[in-house]
């Protein structure tokens, strides 16, 4: 077999902004669906029964239901209910949520392996509940579960290439677009797969470093 990989060379240009691209949506998606994960997990456990219920319901939606029909439902379905949006707004909706929905179980794992005497102990500091979790229970949690999360991270990372059936023009899409032009199709999906690979790499490496430094300060502080 002979390899073409020349070919895609003049294609560099379009391979580094599909990669953009992904990388863009994926931070975004990520910074946003930790934040739906914080608040799920916190409703999960709320002693308000139907911020429970609903934070329950979220979660099941999102865990038992396939990501592509979560997409096409945002992005088909929502603008007959007159919520029209861009096909790059629906993938980031989209994205964030189902994140969100895992991340709040990880997350409610984690505020569940605290013990009740780091609650007791904000009490008796004179802190509410909210600030308890928020400066007590939330961070340990974070750090009990941070391998777990990083690795639901690069999940989204590599499901990124989904919202290419919406026409966000992501690595994926660009790669489509490649081969259906120079008819080179393994050598086309190699260099995808490869771009993909030192992406979630580097996220990995990312994660690490920042999950280093930001629970090494925690731990300063207190």
């Amino acid at each position: 077999m002979n390899l073409a990989l020349t070919d895609l060379t003049d294609n560099g240009l379009l391979f580094f902004k599909g990669a953009l691209w992904t990388v863009g949506l994926s931070a975004a998606a990520i910074f946003t669906g930790m934040l739906l994960g914080v608040f799920g997990a916190a409703g999960r456990r709320s002693q308000i029964a139907p911020l429970r219920w609903f934070a329950g319901a979220y979660v099941e939606l999102i865990r038992n239901t396939p990501f592509i029909v979560q997409l096409f439902f945002i992005y088909f379905g929502l603008p007959r209910l007159g919520l029209k949006m861009g096909s790059v707004e629906a993938a980031f909706l989209a994205m964030s949520l189902n994140l969100g929905g895992y991340a709040t179980e990880i997350i409610r794992a984690g505020l569940d392996s605290i013990s009740k005497g780091a609650w007791e102990a904000g009490y008796s500091l004179g802190l509410t509940r909210f600030q308890t979790f928020r400066l007590v229970v939330l961070v340990p949690a974070l750090q009990k579960v941070y391998p777990a999360l990083t690795s639901q991270f690069i999940i989204i990372l590599l499901g990124s290439s989904v919202v290419s059936q919406i026409a966000v023009e992501e690595l994926t899409y660009v790669g489509s677009y490649i081969q259906s032009r120079n008819f080179r199709a393994f050598e086309t999906t190699l260099v995808v797969a490869a771009i993909y690979l030192l992406l979630a790499l580097g996220f990995q490496q990312m994660f690490a470093a920042v999950g280093r430094r930001v629970f090494a300060y925690a731990e300063h502080r207190r």
